[in-house]
């Protein structure tokens, strides 16, 4: 198994903190991911006596406590592990370094109880959407921030068309031929059910007709959100092992294991997606040496829907393709920025004002060193508004 991109940087970052006397906590949003970053782990540092453990939420109460022991006597050197990392009862002997992976997977909160677990560690958050430089600068203003902008050698560009619904015989034909040559396909649908007042694919829907009518000859499995995470977890193994043909999903499978093997991502009602997440999406195929393709199935004739359908078919360049999201969308809608506490602008543009954003940041860490809870008189005002737009937290 090989680790490529951000995986093999939170590798080096863990090995160096365990071979300067740290432990390292890796925090992965699914039970899967997790367990493939320990995959990764283990394999390639077998020979350098560094102890890897994971912690996930399906393990017995037998096992967790034992790990929960080691962990404290400093006997494992890197937990990796979910949202179950955070618990109370996960104490690190001598945590150094916190990595967050697919960082938008988890709150602004969550990131800082684990680091909380430390004293003072270094913090590493990662994600393979690329968001725009504006939006980061707010984002993780606080943090240096490092772009991995090259695919690894020998990937081959994924072909993206966006396609109407007169096409959905071709796309189901081509879909078969793939398969029938030993590929696997994703079709990502934006509800789980059938909704009366919604125009678009649901996977329970397109489960049936495909199951029963258009793919007859093939192994076709749903997964969604409202899924108990083991049952979840138990399709995506049978997916990566190659068990399933055909597996219709919603966005969960946005961030999930590496499947080379599969070659086709369709997405349905493309027009209901962000920029950012038709990449994000975008990004579960081609990780294989085998031509990739993601296919757009979408409504509507509007100017923007056109346009950000022609962007995201004539570039895999992220950072094009976010900036464009935000200036189509709004910094409010990008990415979900909105749980961030991010206020509405209702005067500046971050799309078109980022360097006067630059100006304000330096201004205002310039503030927050020498007066870090407002309580000078000239910083009165500031205080009043920083209680009013993030409910009275002041937090350093």
């Amino acid at each position: 198994m090989l680790a490529l991109g951000k995986t093999i940087v939170a590798l080096m970052a863990a090995y160096k903190a365990v071979k300067s006397g740290y432990q390292a906590v890796i925090m992965a949003p699914t039970a899967i991911l997790a367990t493939q970053h320990l995959e990764t782990f283990n394999q390639i540092l077998q020979d350098t006596g560094i102890q890897c453990e994971l912690l996930v939420s399906g393990i017995s109460k037998k096992k967790k406590e034992a790990i929960l022991e080691r962990l404290q006597k400093g006997e494992i050197d890197i937990l990796i592990g979910t949202h179950a990392v955070l618990e109370n009862n996960v104490i690190f002997s001598k945590l150094g370094l916190v990595v967050t992976d697919e960082q938008h997977r988890f709150g602004v909160r969550q990131r800082s109880m684990i680091a909380e677990k430390g004293n003072n560690p270094d913090v590493l958050v990662m994600t393979a959407t690329p968001i725009p430089r504006t939006l980061a600068l707010i984002l993780y203003g606080d943090l240096d921030i490092s772009i991995i902008d090259e695919l690894p050698p020998n990937r081959k560009k994924i072909e993206t068309y966006a396609v109407r619904k007169d096409m959905e015989a071709r796309v189901n034909n081509f879909i078969a031929k793939n398969i029938d040559e030993g590929r696997q396909c994703y079709i990502v649908c934006p509800l789980v059910e059938e909704n009366e007042e919604i125009n678009a694919k649901s996977v329970m829907e397109l489960v049936e007709v495909y199951k029963n009518q258009v793919f007859t000859n093939y192994q076709v499995e749903y997964l969604h959100g409202k899924m108990r995470p083991k049952e979840k977890d138990e399709i995506m193994e049978h997916f990566k092992n190659g068990e399933i043909d055909i597996l219709i999903s919603t966005t969960v499978i946005e961030v999930g294991v590496n499947v080379p093997n599969s070659n086709i991502m369709v997405i349905e009602n493309a027009e209901r997606f962000g920029l950012a997440q038709l990449h994000q999406l975008r990004g579960r195929v081609g990780r294989g040496e085998y031509q990739s393709y993601c296919i757009l199935k979408y409504q509507g004739n509007s100017h923007v829907i056109q346009e950000r359908m022609k962007v995201i078919s004539s570039t895999n360049d992220g950072f094009v393709i976010s900036e464009k999201d935000l200036e189509l969308r709004g910094s409010g809608e990008f990415f979900g920025t909105k749980q961030h506490g991010i206020p509405e602008f209702k005067i500046a543009n971050l799309f078109e004002d980022i360097e006067t954003l630059k100006q304000i940041q330096a201004i205002a860490l310039e503030i927050i060193a020498q007066d870090p809870l407002l309580e000078k008189p000239e910083n009165k005002e500031f205080k009043l508004l920083v209680e009013k737009n993030f409910h009275g937290r002041i937090e350093i």
